[in-house]
């Protein structure tokens, strides 16, 4: 049963633009636009219209369509070089998560080491995988931030964890 009449679509720029704006939409059906409104009056009332109206025209205009294509193919190939960059030095390594996030998880070989995984995080300002498991014995790794790294430095990290750990 479709019931367009039913669905209400939110969002925010938390993560497209800046979790500072503290911004978001709501696209509701007409009949519920004016109970939405006045619920969000009051906790709403002192939140800066500038930025809401600079929001607004960013969207009207595009800019906020080519800022998401722009952002996207950069973390495409900022991705796609430290999948490279692993697959060349970091033999056995594999690369988990990297269909959603800018953060991604490297695992060492089953039979890696946890010195050497501590190091690459160490070596790559990430978070050790252990960090985040529940297991006992979890499989030592860094969960990799590639979002504000270039993909230069995304391979000159990979190779000198490589060069440097045993």
């Amino acid at each position: 049963m479709r019931a367009p009449d039913r669905v209400v679509y939110g969002g925010s720029v938390s993560k497209t633009l800046a979790p500072g704006l503290r911004l978001g939409w709501v696209v509701a059906p007409g009949w519920l636009a004016a109970t939405l409104t006045e619920v969000k009056h009051w906790p709403d009332i002192a939140e800066p219209v500038l930025d809401q109206m600079a929001l607004a025209v960013f969207i009207e205009n595009g800019a906020l369509d080519r800022h998401i294509r722009r952002m996207a193919a950069m973390y495409a190939a900022r991705r796609s070089a430290l999948l490279a960059a692993v697959a060349q030095h970091l033999a056995g390594w594999t690369v988990t998560g990297v269909a959603a996030g800018l953060h991604p998880g490297a695992r060492a070989a089953a039979r890696g080491s946890p010195r050497r995984a501590a190091r690459a995080a160490d070596a790559l300002r990430a978070i050790p995988l252990d960090a985040y498991a529940q297991a006992a014995r979890p499989r030592p790794g860094p969960v990799v931030g590639y979002g504000a790294v270039t993909a230069d430095r995304i391979e000159r990290a990979i190779a000198a964890v490589a060069a440097t750990t045993p």
